[in-house]
């Protein structure tokens, strides 16, 4: 047994000290060969009252997220300070601008907040200036600048009905299938930001007129997608400082989500999960257990069946999330939430199917039947329990 603990220990160490080596090569490479900052990234973190003690726990806590051990935050911090060297190309499509307004609105920005606000952007249909013919130009210098180095974001569904039409951009009337068959194909790596972008999100919701799909659905090409609507802007920045320093994508999951932040799922981390646990449910909106703030699961809430991080990277500056604030997770971060998780204010088991909270990857309906039984059948019990052990209590007392 010793002995397999040390072969094994001797093989972590072989493999982080490979991929620091790995992580070393790829900055190196990209002083090399990206346009140099345009501003210090210390002196702006100066500006915005951030100070190194606050950074430094950034870097420790973004190395944690990011699934690394201790000796790669000076690494991190390194790739944090390059992040404004990594152009990227910012497409809108079939969405309603609710990711980039997300990772925008910010009172009180932290360290996610000021690089996004450094971000090397080339190109965002929404931010820049240039409009018209200008904005036809912009792009197609980004495409010219910068072949196989840019990153191109892409925020919105792509409707592929009627050869795409139903979406035409600009003045040129190219449709929105056209510009991301194009940008896409000259991309280091493609991120999707949004369910609508990685799944098709509303705009594939039932009856899905126009057709509209994922971006890798509609273009058969891989994606990272940081799904969530809108999704946390940790979850954005971390996957770019992941590829500044590794030259690569993350370890990901069958839908092409970051495993680091969305490995788990809310029910894991959700600060209601004591209540569901001890079976203390709200069972309408504005009652005593809603007042008590108990578990949410009986009017709606979908949780148990949802992968992603928001208990832990929050919204709003950090301060809150859906389930903080009292509403149930209406299952977002999920392909097609907005017809299996539907309706979004009852139990699953009282509507349609959807997700499955046996593994991050779907296992297929029969086990996702099983899951969400398994779900109710505990809360069920649960509560049947502690109504034994009431009216237990209650004869004792009489």
């Amino acid at each position: 047994m010793g002995s397999e603990a040390g072969d094994y220990g001797k093989t972590l160490k072989k493999h982080y000290r490979t991929l620091m080596k790995q992580c070393q090569v790829n900055l190196e490479k990209l002083d090399k060969e990206y346009p140099p900052s345009v501003e210090g990234f210390e002196e702006l973190l100066k500006e915005r009252g951030v100070s190194r003690r606050d950074f430094l726990l950034w870097t420790s806590a973004m190395t944690t997220a990011l699934m690394l051990p201790s000796m790669f935050r000076p690494m991190v911090a390194k790739a944090a300070e390059k992040f404004n060297r990594i152009p990227v190309v910012w497409l809108h499509l079939a969405e309603c601008t609710g990711c980039s307004e997300a990772l925008l609105r910010s009172s009180y920005p932290g360290v996610d907040e000021i690089l996004l606000d450094t971000i090397s952007l080339e190109y965002h249909d929404t931010l820049m200036a240039a409009a018209g013919h200008q904005v036809e130009q912009n792009l197609e210098k980004a495409l010219r600048d910068f072949p196989g180095k840019f990153i191109c974001v892409i925020e919105g569904a792509i409707p592929v009905g009627m050869q795409g039409k139903y979406l035409r951009i600009g003045p040129n009337g190219k449709t929105g299938l056209e510009i991301a068959k194009e940008v896409t194909s000259k991309a280091a790596a493609t991120i999707c930001i949004g369910t609508c972008s990685a799944f098709g999100g509303v705009q594939a919701a039932k009856p899905n007129p126009t057709d509209a799909k994922g971006v890798a659905d509609a273009l058969g090409i891989k994606t990272i997608n940081i799904s969530g609507c809108p999704p946390s802007a940790a979850n954005f920045t971390g996957t770019l400082i992941y590829y500044i320093m590794f030259g690569g994508l993350p370890a990901l999951d069958s839908l092409g989500r970051p495993l680091w932040a969305y490995g788990k799922r809310i029910h894991d981390f959700c600060e209601r999960r004591p209540h569901y646990d001890a079976g203390e449910f709200v069972d309408e909106w504005g009652d005593e257990g809603a007042k008590r703030s108990l578990c949410l699961y009986k009017v709606g809430c979908k949780g148990p069946y949802t992968y992603a991080n928001c208990a832990k990277a929050r919204f709003n500056d950090g301060i809150s999330w859906p389930v903080m604030a009292g509403h149930g997770c209406m299952g977002c971060t999920e392909p097609n939430f907005w017809d299996t998780m539907a309706p979004f204010e009852k139990p699953i088991h009282e509507g349609t199917i959807g997700g499955g909270e046996t593994t991050v990857d779907n296992l297929g309906i029969a086990l996702t039947v099983g899951a969400v039984a398994g779900v109710a059948a505990h809360a069920g019990l649960t509560a049947v329990r502690h109504s034994d052990k009431n009216k237990a209590d209650t004869s004792k007392k009489s």
